[in-house]
């Protein structure tokens, strides 16, 4: 058996990393060169099922950071879930997810590409639920349907393949099919409006949440898009999407992390944000910096995952920042890279994530966006530095008198996955602005605009300090007013399931039916509804309308 000895698969996992990463390096510094390889699937009369990947140094290099996050996420799960009683099972289905992300990432083919594809669901399925209780069935069922939406858009992307007779992924002959690809890449990276799902899928295991935020499910929809953007350039129409919805999911990602104090969804609402920051990247037209934003959120997220992670196990379950700072006095090596990780989250110099994020800056005011999405996009960057220097600040200076774990020391090995992720978080930025030297000209470049933009960043930042003892509200709490929306998915499967035994007797009466399916409809988030009527129908009517006039505008 592989997992017979509870490190074999984790030096299985660092190997792949080390040879696809030496791989990517020979194939982006000695030939720009795209290698197919496959084999035919089924043949029915002129028309052929193919199996193809594709190895080039985007793939590779992509395949070689899940591996290393992997590789980490691995062996601090050998910790995380020494006591668990289905230690393998669950070994077992996050190398199951592991395995279809990287055949999502070398698919050439729709049909490699609905394999990866429905892996990830499936599996993301089974880890979101591995915890038996009635939360984690309610997250799993909400992450289920929400995806299965950007599965609704694959589908109908394959029937428009086989009426056309195309199997590769490359041959994009209609902007239908970059419509339906882009839509269900919005949906699989938790774009607004489909953003609830994200921190629903905190009911995982904590090694789960620290694959699945920072290099796997929630980044699957921005590695296609970003194959989609190489192959074939996006139409402007989708351009102006990207740039809204990234705009507007950043936004809405700074806000919901602005009022929380859990610090699963603090963190889970960081990633929500980035990866706004990443679409929005795409809509400007810059697949390299998307890329590489990518990378570094992916391996400061995973560090930042696996000491939330600690500080749960050392407090026995306590999520509420305010309680931890007792937990960091007495740890202060996780405070460390706890304080590492939020440094690149802000984009502090010379971390990292900065010259991605600078670079990402400097695009957006060279460029000629939408004003719009121009000032939204500046809010949700300095919301990041709002929540951010709030969440540090508590932790760095809040007394607590809460009883942690006494553990006097761990293992060395123990810390090497961190280390790993530690020094990737600071280092890796130097490497890509190496690997690409009008990178590192950019960043020395200053504009007119960046002062402006710097000062926007700062005042947010002291603005932070004093005034982190942010509330609630119900805008915010409801992302928007969505979580109602989707969070509605049981209650309907429940009203219509109820009606099972009426509709298998044969013919129904219209009455018995009808009444019963406006019984289940009342059950949907009826207070809510009641109290926050107004606020509801006159914010998604605005929403909606504003979006409608913005295309009606960029299309006329």
């Amino acid at each position: 058996m592989v997992l017979q000895h509870k490190q074999r698969l984790s030096v299985l996992l660092f190997l792949s990393a080390l040879m696809s990463f030496l791989m990517s390096i020979y194939l982006f510094k000695s030939c720009d060169c795209i290698i197919y390889w496959g084999c035919e699937f089924f043949t029915v009369s002129s028309h052929s099922l193919n199996f193809y990947w594709i190895s080039d140094w985007v793939s590779l290099s992509f395949s070689s950071l899940v591996f290393l996050v992997s590789f980490c996420v691995f062996c601090f799960a050998r910790w995380y879930m020494s006591e668990d009683v289905f230690y393998y099972r669950f070994m077992w289905l996050l190398l199951s997810f592991v395995i279809s992300m990287n055949l999502l990432i070398y698919s050439g083919s729709f049909l490699s590409l609905m394999v990866g594809w429905d892996g990830l669901g499936v599996t993301s399925f089974l880890l979101i639920v591995y915890y038996e209780s009635k939360s984690s069935m309610y997250a799993g069922f909400l992450t289920l349907l929400v995806n299965r939406l950007g599965d609704l858009f694959l589908m109908c992307l394959f029937f428009y393949f086989c009426l056309q007779g195309l199997s590769l992924l490359g041959n994009y002959r209609s902007n239908i099919i970059l419509v339906l690809f882009t839509m269900g890449a919005l949906t699989k990276s938790a774009q607004y409006p489909y953003s609830t799902w994200l921190p629903a899928a905190m009911a995982a295991p904590t090694p789960v949440s620290a694959l699945v935020h920072s290099s796997t499910l929630v980044t699957a929809g921005i590695y296609i898009l970003v194959r989609a953007s190489m192959t074939s350039p996006l139409p402007q129409s989708m351009l102006n999407v990207l740039l809204l919805s990234g705009s507007v999911t950043t936004l809405l990602g700074g806000l919901c992390a602005s009022t929380e104090f859990d610090i699963k969804k603090i963190i889970a609402f960081s990633t929500l944000s980035q990866l706004g920051v990443m679409v929005f990247c795409l809509g400007l037209g810059s697949t390299f910096l998307a890329l590489m934003h990518l990378y570094m959120h992916a391996l400061f997220k995973a560090l930042l995952f696996m000491v939330a992670g600690c500080m749960l196990l050392l407090s026995y379950g306590v999520q509420d920042i305010r309680l931890l700072g007792s937990l960091t006095k007495r740890y202060p090596i996780f405070l460390v890279f706890l304080n590492v990780s939020f440094f690149n989250l802000i984009g502090l110099p010379f971390y990292s994530a900065f010259y991605s994020k600078h670079s990402i800056l400097n695009l957006l005011g060279s460029s000629s966006v939408n004003f719009f999405s121009m000032v939204v996009m500046c809010l949700g960057v300095g919301l990041t530095s709002i929540y951010s220097l709030r969440f540090l600040k508590v932790l760095n200076w809040n007394q607590s008198s809460m009883v942690v774990s006494q553990v006097n020391n761990f293992p060395l090995l123990f810390y090497i996955p961190f280390i790993i992720l530690f020094s990737g978080s600071i280092f890796l930025g130097k490497f890509f602005s190496y690997m690409n030297p009008s990178l590192y000209i950019s960043n020395l470049t200053l504009k007119i605009w960046e002062p402006l933009i710097y000062i926007l960043i700062l005042s947010f930042l002291f603005w932070s300090l004093f005034f982190f003892k942010v509330g609630s509200s119900n805008i915010l709490v409801s992302m928007f007013y969505t979580s109602f929306l989707w969070g509605s998915g049981p209650y309907l499967v429940s009203g219509f399931t109820s009606c099972k035994k009426s509709l298998e007797c044969g013919w129904v009466e219209p009455a018995v039916y009808m009444s019963k399916f406006q019984t289940g409809l009342k059950s949907i988030n009826q207070s809510f509804l009641l109290n926050h009527w107004f606020a509801v129908s006159y914010f998604y009517l605005s929403v909606w309308g504003f979006l409608m006039w913005f295309l009606f505008l960029r299309l006329s």
